[in-house]
């Protein structure tokens, strides 16, 4: 990995409305220029969480030109070769996912879906800045990492401790 070049980040959840659509605005802005973040999803909803944009508003970030879209046009010949893939739900994180071009990095960031929570609004509000939060948070360690001077093994190690920052949604394992 080199400092002079653009890496492409995917961020993956199963519906592309919400955390992968704040993920992908918070790395393209937070990256400088150093990152193209993308996002899609393994069974779109077609449409952006209006919660996410406002969100993405209120933190600063573009909230515009996002579509919700499929992963598989990402496993297009066509497509941009991905450097790192995050999935950001727990049920992306568990599907069978198409074959990416160039055998990229991979992690799961897992952070509760802000879609789901019933309430006021601003219950819901309050759920979407939290998942930012949590999303931006894990932006920033990964962007803090030497990936030019770092070798493959430890940078695994790293982007899977990211995902274990707070806020996490994936439950430890027990033990039967």
């Amino acid at each position: 990995m080199t400092t002079d070049r653009v890496y492409n980040v995917l961020f993956l959840c199963t519906a592309n409305s919400s955390r992968s659509i704040l993920a992908e605005s918070i790395l393209e802005t937070e990256g400088k220029g150093r990152f193209r973040a993308h996002s899609a999803g393994s069974q779109p909803k077609g449409e952006v969480n209006p919660y996410a944009l406002k969100e993405l508003q209120a933190l600063g970030y573009p909230a515009t030109g996002f579509r919700s879209k499929s992963w598989d046009e990402f496993a297009e010949p066509d497509a941009p070769e991905m450097d790192f893939i995050f999935t950001v739900c727990d049920t992306a994180h568990g599907e069978a996912c198409p074959v990416w071009i160039g055998h990229p990095m991979t992690a799961h960031w897992g952070v509760e879906d802000p879609a789901v929570v019933e309430g006021s609004e601003v219950e819901k509000g309050r759920a979407f800045a939290q998942a930012a939060r949590f999303l931006k948070n894990r932006i920033m360690a990964f962007l803090s990492l030497p990936l030019s001077s770092i070798d493959k093994l430890a940078l695994e190690s790293h982007l899977r401790q990211i995902g274990a920052m707070e806020g996490t949604s994936a439950k430890p394992a027990t033990a039967g």
